[in-house]
């Protein structure tokens, strides 16, 4: 009995430990992310860099700023 309350413990701490390191990676991930594309990179994700508006117009990165 006492080893099945301590493995459940141990269980449930780990399941904790592992929703906040997952909470952690995820705000990382968003504060990482890039407002602007290179040309190339609007070009490969299948768009057309507007260099006068400084805008990638289609595919993937439609809307976002080119740098």
């Amino acid at each position: 009995m006492r080893i099945r309350r301590i493995l459940a413990a141990v269980i449930a701490t780990a399941a904790l430990a592992g929703l906040g390191l997952t909470g952690a990676a995820t705000a990382t991930a968003a504060q990482g992310a890039r407002s602007y594309v290179t040309p190339s990179e609007c070009r490969q994700g299948g768009g057309t860099p507007d260099l006068t508006a400084n805008v990638c117009k289609g595919g993937t990165h439609d809307g976002q700023q080119v740098d």
